[in-house]
């Protein structure tokens, strides 16, 4: 039984690169930007990737404070996908927790932010096994 599923259709007369996602029970649009060729209708893939992490980041230090009893704090995370010069590509994350917390708090925090379910899964990377059908 998988632990998450999505699908994506792309339909033979959509526009370019506009996509059906379906997300557990969720409808979503994907698209690429008007640079790709798309018409920008919904995050693009890398968007998605992103998205996720920074959903998981956020949930799971809240998820933190309330099983520590710690008061309830904003917390805020922006995620950019990034390429060194030679290409090599990374993720800066930037986490803001507004709240009134202690310095050891926010500390302990920070280590959490690097044992995330998702920030784990991209660190280490997963085996990817396809399957293609032609009808």
């Amino acid at each position: 039984m998988p632990l998450a599923s999505a699908s994506a259709r792309l339909a033979a007369d959509a526009p370019n690169y506009v996509v059906a996602i379906d997300a557990g029970h969720h409808a979503l649009v994907g698209d690429e930007g008007p640079h790709e060729g798309g018409e920008d209708r919904g995050p693009a893939p890398f968007e998605f990737v992103l998205s996720g992490l920074a959903a998981c980041t956020a949930a799971t230090l809240r998820m933190y404070m309330q099983r520590k009893a710690w008061p309830a704090a904003t917390v805020g995370v922006e995620v950019s996908l990034h390429a060194d010069h030679d290409g090599t590509q990374y993720i800066r994350r930037s986490v803001s927790v507004d709240g009134p917390l202690v310095d050891a708090q926010r500390a302990r925090l920070a280590e959490i932010c690097e044992k995330t379910p998702v920030t784990l899964f991209i660190k280490r990377g997963t085996r990817i096994d396809t399957t293609l059908r032609v009808s």
